[in-house]
């Protein structure tokens, strides 16, 4: 990487990193979207440096043409970048333009100009009730230790019973679900609290987890812990939920970010309303929250098909 990014221009690293710094600082963005637009940056001035013929410098940026961020997009495309990939590229290199434009630096009108890739249209896929019902039990979890079991299981509850992110989940404290709490204060993405209602049965299966933890659950340290005594990493819970797949035949999509799907898709088919769904999902924007309602179309319109004699 080090190679790569002193092809470019120090006046133009420098701004790079002030543009990543003030997102960081001033914008919160998450961790997971300053890397992903770090590593956009970092392709496109990879791809410039041969584009251009040599080192990449802001005067080289401001003479941009939007044939140029087309020809980039192409390359990815032909290196096996998706739509979402693409679309992801763009808006990172906008923002960069928009912040170097800000500045005087450059004009960021080329960029603005090319159109953003087509997402393709896709539903989340959620559990049925019985599989997400079982999949969250202590019972279901495939460790010997007790104490794994029940974290996983606790995990897991937190995710279909609270509609969290497994992120969120991992970075719960100990006094976070003091006792006869009925609600959860969440941070989550861009720095957005909400508060969300802490269900009996997933207050119980935290409860369990604490009692069989072998290690000294600190007020100053995360709740969930690794088999060594660490913070418990979310790749961990999700090797748990391939072995589940496996064990119970459920689909590939069978995800513990599919448990927060089937939290929102099942109060949608219970009646829930799409504005407190969305408050309790901590979605910045209805629309987001809208794509369950075709979730929830979609699975009338298969039991039709099923059970209509005309279908």
């Amino acid at each position: 990487m080090g190679e790569i990014l002193i092809m470019a221009h120090p006046q133009l690293l420098d701004e790079r990193q002030k543009w990543l710094d003030a997102l960081r600082g001033e914008r919160r963005l998450s961790a997971h979207t300053l890397e992903a637009y770090e590593r956009d940056t970092r392709q496109f001035l990879f791809f410039l440096t041969g584009h251009l013929g040599g080192p990449t410098t802001l005067k080289d940026i401001q003479a941009l043409r939007p044939a140029d961020f087309r020809a980039f997009l192409a390359n990815r495309r032909r290196d096996g970048a998706g739509a979402r990939s693409l679309g992801r590229n763009l808006a990172g290199l906008r923002s960069l333009l928009r912040y170097l434009e800000k500045k005087g630096l450059v004009n960021a009108a080329g960029a603005g100009a090319v159109r953003s890739p087509k997402q393709p249209k896709s539903l989340p896929k959620p559990l049925s009730d019985s599989q997400a019902i079982n999949v969250v039990s202590d019972e279901a979890q495939l460790h010997e230790e007790p104490w794994i079991a029940a974290r996983d299981a606790a995990v897991l509850t937190l995710l279909y019973g609270c509609g969290l992110r497994i992120s969120e989940a991992l970075d719960l404290m100990p006094d976070d679900l003091h006792p006869g709490a009925t609600s959860l204060r969440i941070t989550g993405k861009g720095n957005k609290t909400r508060i969300v209602p802490l269900l009996a049965v997933v207050f119980d299966a935290v409860e369990r987890y604490k009692k069989l933890c072998p290690y000294d659950l600190d007020p100053a340290l995360p709740l969930f812990r690794g088999a060594r005594g660490g913070k418990l990493h979310a790749g961990l819970i999700q090797r748990g939920m391939q072995k589940l797949r496996s064990a119970f035949n459920l689909p590939e999509t069978a995800t513990p970010h599919s448990l927060r799907h089937s939290f929102a898709t099942h109060l949608l088919a219970g009646g829930g309303d799409l504005r407190t769904i969305q408050e309790l999902l901590g979605h910045a924007s209805l629309s987001t929250t809208q794509v369950y309602t075709g979730v929830d179309a979609s699975r009338l319109l298969e039991v039709y098909d099923r059970a209509h004699p005309r279908a």
